[in-house]
Parts: structure tokens; sequence; C-alpha cells
């Protein structure tokens, strides 16, 4: 979700679309979060590891 978002933003910088600038800062804050709580032990989605 984080490199998506990185690829959203800078498809949307570069092409001057504001939609997918706000979506891939969008995406790239929730996979931050979701990386900081899988980080902590937490378990997301049900699933306490992704591999």
């Amino acid at each position: 979700m984080i490199i998506l978002g990185i690829i959203l933003l800078v498809l949307g910088l570069l092409f001057d679309l504001q939609v997918l600038w706000v979506i891939g800062v969008i995406l790239l804050i929730i996979g931050l979060v979701l990386l900081a709580l899988g980080s902590m032990g937490r378990a997301v989605g049900g699933r306490r590891h992704y591999y």
C-alpha cells in the first residue's frame, strides 16, 4: 500500500492531477499506520503477520 501510494503521488505530480495526488497521500498515510501497528505486534485485519 505504501508503494502504491508513492507511485500515485508521483504520477499525480507529474501529470498535474490533484485526484491522483490526494489518493496517493491517503494510501501512503494508511500504509504507514498499518506498518506502525504491525511493527508493534498488534494484529491488523485479524492477522498478526503478513507473509
